[in-house]
């Protein structure tokens, strides 16, 4: 069973992990001293080959506590192979700077250190992440094989019958290369015999005491549906007696159907319900430090098209250049949203007419193609600068409309617990316009849930290819 050998297989793998460094760190050697087009050989510089290798001695015990402190040696088996590149980056990454500021604090108090060749460092970094990465994949593929013919299987059995249970074995029964085998499932309500994904029901939950004295199993997850609650402290009790090692996957997706996080107050966890990034003061900052620089280096950019956008609008029909409109924004609270007017001048009962449609009498000509071309949305880099727009966000929506959505679509208020965007992750998906609001609503929570930098730069990039041109608008 796969619990007798985890323990060797972990240590293997820090040894291994110790001797790619290592062997990254010699080629990357040979490479700066040996090869026929080096411009440098160990002799010319103020450092021996045996000093060099000597730093080995720091290096690769920094490394893998690195790789530890990055969760490189969690299990794999339902980890994203992306996850394992991105911890592989960020640890050697971290490790060079570290590396990098040694040298530097040590320079001037210990004889040679200066003369350490920064380019063989930085060749080493490149190498170790390249070599790591083949490494890392080469591991996945063998125990791929070798969970294909058998082995290297986890055995798992679930207590309980819930929707966390099946959701669990449909993502179980997609990754067949994960090598979990679900002998079955303990239920005191679903009949025994049923069958869901090729797992039966075995029995009642009172069948544990006699299944787990077997120690044939890896692992226990209990899916309780929320009605077995009152069960779960003597199921975690008796588990716990047995050594197996437990997991525990909660039924509460009716309840909870975003991504919940764990806070520690003094030892007691707390449950929030849903993680939004940007309610942290340093994503916050940043954000909108982006945000300002963005809109400045927007405005200037596109300052000859709005100029023209600007004439346009005054020729195309009589009324003013920029429409101002209320929109609903960060915390619920409304602001003024600016945008070049696309249609003729209307009275208050036209304009709450709705949504606008294909061949609308309202939009003018011109006011067409600035819809279409998305010009019509540039003035909001005055609304990012102020403070009332984000460049990245879910689009903000008129107050009569949202009274209606927030009824109608389940979590749609959760949008406004971050700044309103002119471009977002539901625009870049193509819902924009007279698309579906519920659609809509699905990718501003996953984003709201997922944020980070790095999708903001995503979202602003493929709006480049994605955004500007709006089938959608009329």
């Amino acid at each position: 069973m796969i619990k007798d050998n985890q323990i060797f297989f972990n240590r293997l793998h820090i040894v291994l992990d110790a001797v790619v460094v290592t062997a990254s760190y010699a080629c990357a050697w040979a490479i700066k001293f040996l090869s026929p087009w080096s411009d440098t050989t160990p002799g010319e510089t103020a450092l021996s080959a045996e000093t060099y290798f000597s730093f080995l001695y720091f290096l690769v015990p920094a490394h893998l506590i690195l790789y530890s402190i990055y969760n490189l040696y969690s299990s794999k088996r339902s980890n994203r192979f992306r996850t394992e590149v991105y911890g592989i980056f960020r640890a050697n990454t971290v490790g060079i700077v570290g590396v990098m500021v040694s040298f530097f604090l040590l320079s001037t108090s210990v004889a040679g250190v200066i003369d350490f060749s920064r380019s063989f460092i930085f060749m080493f970094y490149l190498l170790n992440m390249l070599m790591m990465i083949l490494y890392r994949y080469g591991v996945r593929r063998v125990l791929r094989h070798f969970r294909k013919k058998g082995n290297n299987l986890k055995h798992v059995l679930l207590v309980g019958y819930s929707r966390a249970a099946e959701a669990y074995l449909d993502r179980i029964t997609a990754n067949a290369e994960w090598g979990y085998v679900v002998h079955g499932i303990l239920d005191d309500h679903v009949p025994r015999g049923t069958t869901y994904r090729g797992v039966k029901v075995l029995g009642t939950l009172g069948n544990l005491e006699y299944i787990l004295p077997e120690n044939k199993l890896d692992e226990i997850t209990i899916t309780l549906s929320l009605q077995d609650y009152d069960n779960l402290e003597s199921i975690v009790d008796q588990c716990e007696k047995s050594g197996v090692h437990t997991k525990f996957i909660p039924d509460y997706n009716s309840l909870f159907p975003s991504r919940p996080y764990t806070e520690d107050i003094e030892g007691l966890p707390v449950i929030s319900i849903r993680y939004v990034a940007l309610t942290n003061t340093w994503n916050l900052f940043m954000k909108r430090l982006m945000d300002i620089v963005g809109s400045l280096f927007l405005i200037i950019l596109f300052s000859p098209v709005m100029i023209i956008a600007a004439i346009g609008t005054k020729l195309s029909s009589p009324g003013p250049i920029i429409y101002k409109q209320t929109r609903i924004g960060l915390h619920s609270r409304p602001f003024t949203m600016f945008k070049f007017r696309t249609m003729r001048v209307q009275t208050e009962d036209e304009e709450k007419k709705g949504w606008t449609t294909r061949h609308d009498s309202r939009v003018t000509s011109f006011g067409s193609f600035l819809r279409k071309t998305s010009i019509d949305e540039m003035p909001q880099f005055f609304n990012v600068l102020m403070g009332q727009m984000s460049l990245v966000g879910p689009r903000p929506e008129r107050p009569q409309y949202v009274e209606k959505f927030k009824e109608e679509i389940p979590r749609y208020m959760v949008k406004h617990q971050v700044r309103p965007g002119i471009t977002g992750w539901a625009q870049i998906n193509g819902y924009r316009g007279d698309t579906s609001i519920r659609k809509r609503i699905e990718y501003d929570l996953f984003y709201i849930e997922n944020w980070s930098f790095g999708m903001d730069f995503k979202i602003l990039f493929l709006t480049i290819f994605k955004g500007f041109i709006n089938k959608n608008a009329y």
